[in-house]
């Protein structure tokens, strides 16, 4: 018998739907996976079997094939457990489910059969709109996150037997809600207003904002840099709900929301330490994910003590601050992902701190100024 069931797999900021294929023939009872898996989701197999047998249900006791299609595009991660599962109990059970033709289905499966929270929640609720599905399944924690899309109904389950006996017309679910709520979020305890004196730099962030531009602070320790930096993003104009949806997914696909905070109402401000690297700045690995530039994206990004960082880290910034977006290009493929930032970076006026301050006397010599200075190029400077 064969089942197909439908899910999503996330390459860059979007998610593509991904055509799980069951089928169980004649030969020994073994499970084998194609389809461009990634060890994860080689491995759900084990989390799958285990989970079906600890729901109450039952798999094929014969030679299955699982094919993830289209066959050419990697699939990573463990959401895919739910999906396979459904197949393969469809498949054992020998009936047609339904509803498995019209829904999209995503979630990761623990041993017991519950089913875990995954990333990537929002773009795969977008791509099952876009393949005019009917409704998509998530797990629970995922689904007001999800919910946000309009035009399709959000489910949230928490097991696999809750899954099955609402796909098999057993049991109804209520669709999830989602709201845009702006009123709240992550930058509630600062405020611009906050802050007392400083008249002539609260003067020049005001108009950097206005104007989006981007903004170096220099000053000695303790004079507010930070302190100021971190307010910033309480002065710029509120998200549309089309910048919150779009800084939304990139935060999804990372990892970063919860039920919670399932939705990015407020500016982004990203603060590195000056370590990172230049695949954590603006993103890579072998599987290209978003860096915090991308993290940052509609919001600010502070480079704090900035000729402490790498100047190759630094050089790689300066095409994504004019392009508005980073391209990143490996052997797996390319992927684009959104940067477009308000740059805001800080640091001392010379390697001491001190050059120039009326109380305190800098140590430096005008050789050392220069160099420590001379630290961040020219062009990112202009």
């Amino acid at each position: 018998m064969l089942t197909r069931v439908f899910s999503a797999a996330i390459q860059g900021v979007e998610a593509i739907q991904v055509e799980i294929e069951v089928n169980a023939g004649s030969g020994d009872p073994v499970i084998v996976l194609v389809g461009l898996p990634d060890a994860a989701v080689r491995e759900s197999k084990d989390r799958v079997t285990t989970a079906i047998a600890n729901s109450g249900f039952r798999w094929p006791r014969s030679r299955t094939t699982v094919n993830l299609a289209p066959a050419d595009l990697r699939k990573e991660g463990p959401s895919f457990d739910l999906p396979i599962a459904m197949g393969m109990i469809a498949v054992a059970e020998g009936t047609e489910i339904s509803r498995l033709r019209h829904c999209l289905l995503a979630g990761e499966l623990a041993l017991n059969g519950e089913v875990r929270p995954i990333k990537g929640a929002l773009p795969i609720a977008m791509e099952a709109r876009r393949q005019r599905k009917k409704a998509v399944i998530l797990p629970r924690a995922n689904a007001r996150e999800a919910a946000v899309v309009q035009g399709i109904d959000v489910y949230g389950v928490s097991n696999l037997r809750e899954t099955f006996e609402f796909l098999a017309h057993q049991r109804e679910l209520s669709t999830v809600q989602g709201d845009f709520d702006f009123s709240r979020g992550a930058t509630d305890d600062l405020d611009f207003s906050e802050v007392q004196g400083q008249h002539l730099v609260k003067r020049a962030i005001e108009v950097a904002v206005a104007g989006n531009h981007a903004l170096l602070l220099i000053g000695p320790p303790g004079s507010g840099k930070s302190m100021l930096s971190k307010r910033i993003a309480t002065i710029m104009p509120p998200m549309t709900v089309e910048e919150a949806i779009e800084t939304t997914k990139i935060h999804s696909i990372c990892g970063l929301l919860d039920g919670e905070n399932s939705f990015c109402s407020t500016r982004p401000f990203r603060a590195p330490h000056h370590t990172i690297s230049d695949a954590g700045l603006i993103g890579g690995s072998s599987n290209p994910t978003p860096g915090e530039v991308s993290l940052a994206h509609n919001g600010v990004l502070f480079l704090d003590e900035l000729p402490e960082f790498r100047r190759s880290t630094l050089e790689v910034l300066r095409q994504p601050l004019e392009d508005r977006k980073v391209t990143v290009s490996r052997a797996a493929g390319t992927v684009t992902f959104p940067a477009s930032v308000m740059l805001v970076a800080a640091m001392n006026p010379c390697a001491c701190g001190y050059f120039g301050d009326p109380k305190r006397e800098c140590r430096c010599s005008p050789k050392q100024v220069e160099n420590y200075r001379n630290r961040i190029s020219g062009p990112l400077l202009n």
